[in-house]
């Protein structure tokens, strides 16, 4: 195991490098970096080779990446980055990391999610609507307000309906047509849902964290819901312990096995009628902040804050929990996307 101020700035691409791995299936690292520092960056790994490139945005364009960059997705070998406080979408040719445009006009989004080649959705923390944009022009075309549900999170989609989670002193999923870009429906979850995956037989999994103590909003036992998509109803409801904190709830490529961070990793078969008693990666004194599946190997990428301060670490494991390598990321490794 090997162990080892953007609001100003002009987003027009600069300098060369000589970036391409087109042939290459790897993995993008987004590290948030410190709110109002503007010292988010992306990091991209590539299994095959065992080779990490930090800072790929910068070095590859020339400009920082912003404030606080929070998620990525990848469409038609193009992947967007969402960068939180700065209001932005970066697209950037996933080969050679070189930005081809922008999407702006945001409050503070947080994740697009592709309805279509013509039509993205994205959420937003602040903004009480999800935006609608044209992938294709790089432009908002409309909105879907969420009235007193003030922010959206992740979203997922089953047919044509999209589920998005409000996290932030909620409880809702909402449900979104997305032909008629309407909210048709709303879920009631536990308090505060931070993740959420579809799974093989069409069910919808949400993590819900619970709150905090003396939240507004109150603060409950964190909780995992197995949802059924035809009839909104919830088909199971797991509980955790009241101090327990889960987070970053993602599935593998085959859609029956789902994880998730609870201080250490745990791994459940979608047909599971408990939770897991053993962690799958037990906790080592650190901080797990981030965690995804290859959905094509189903190895698994566990993200390490380690402090919020110094660069992050990020684990690879194969899907026996063996470790077989460990990086080193920027600062708040958080999302993980794969080429």
């Amino acid at each position: 195991m090997l162990c080892v101020a953007v609001s100003c700035m002009d987003y027009k691409p600069t300098g060369e490098i000589d970036f391409d791995y087109r042939n290459d299936k790897g993995i993008f690292i987004v590290n948030e970096g410190n709110f109002m520092y503007g010292n988010s960056s992306l990091s991209y790994y590539s299994p095959e080779k065992k080779i990490a490139e930090n800072e790929v945005f910068i070095r590859a364009n020339g400009i920082n990446l912003g404030d606080v960059a929070q998620s990525m997705t990848i469409c038609n070998e193009l992947g967007y980055i969402v960068v939180n406080n700065s209001g932005i979408i970066f697209i950037i040719n996933i080969n050679t990391f070189k930005v081809t445009g922008t999407i702006s006009g945001f409050i503070s989004p947080r994740y697009i999610h592709f309805v279509s080649d013509s039509k993205a959705y994205v959420s937003d923390l602040y903004g009480s609507k999800i935006y609608v944009v044209n992938p294709q022009t790089r432009k908002i075309t409309g909105s879907i307000s969420t009235g007193k549900h003030k922010s959206t999170e992740q979203m997922v989609q089953c047919g044509k309906y999209v589920y998005a989670n409000c996290w932030s002193y909620d409880n809702k999923i909402l449900v979104i047509d997305s032909e008629k870009d309407q909210i048709t429906d709303s879920i009631t979850v536990g308090i505060q849902p931070n993740s959420l995956v579809i799974d093989q037989n069409n069910k919808l999994w949400v993590l819900t964290d619970g709150g905090y103590a003396n939240s507004a909003f109150g603060y409950e036992t964190p909780s995992l819901y197995c949802i059924n998509t035809t009839n909104l109803s919830v088909e199971q409801k797991f509980d955790f312990d009241l101090n327990d904190s889960p987070s970053s709830l993602c599935i593998n490529g085959t859609g029956d096995t789902i994880y998730y961070i609870n201080k250490s990793v745990w791994r459940m078969n979608v047909l599971d009628t408990n939770l897991p008693l053993q962690p799958f990666i037990p906790y080592s004194g650190t901080l797990y902040y981030g965690l995804g599946v290859s959905p094509r190997t189903s190895e698994i990428y566990l993200a390490d804050a380690i402090n919020y301060v110094q660069n992050g670490k990020l684990y690879r494991y194969t899907p026996q929990a063996l470790c077989v390598d460990t990086i080193t990321t920027g600062i708040c490794p958080s999302a993980l996307c794969f080429k």
